[in-house]
């Protein structure tokens, strides 16, 4: 169930809000005049998305790759690399 506080919070309840994000990892939507208005996140919720995004991304090249008939290295080819690296 998402968070939805009013914009006065940001002034007269910072810190409560600031728990509220940390402690549930979700984001809490801030209203103004009953109407969305902001989304408030901590650092860690922010950068779990930014990672999301970016993974997202790589996927849909990794598709794309694929779809254009560029399946890359083959399955052997992978495990001789990574055996070379182990040894390192």
């Amino acid at each position: 169930m998402p968070v939805i506080k009013p914009i006065s919070d940001l002034r007269n309840k910072a810190k409560e809000l600031s728990d509220i994000c940390h402690d549930s990892g979700e984001p809490i939507f801030i209203t103004k005049n009953g109407e969305g208005d902001l989304v408030l996140m901590s650092v860690a919720a922010y950068e779990r998305m930014q990672a999301q995004i970016e993974l997202y991304r790589l996927l849909d090249e990794a598709e794309a790759d694929v779809r254009a008939g560029d399946r890359g290295a083959s399955l052997e080819t992978v495990r001789r690399r990574i055996k070379r690296r182990a040894r390192r």
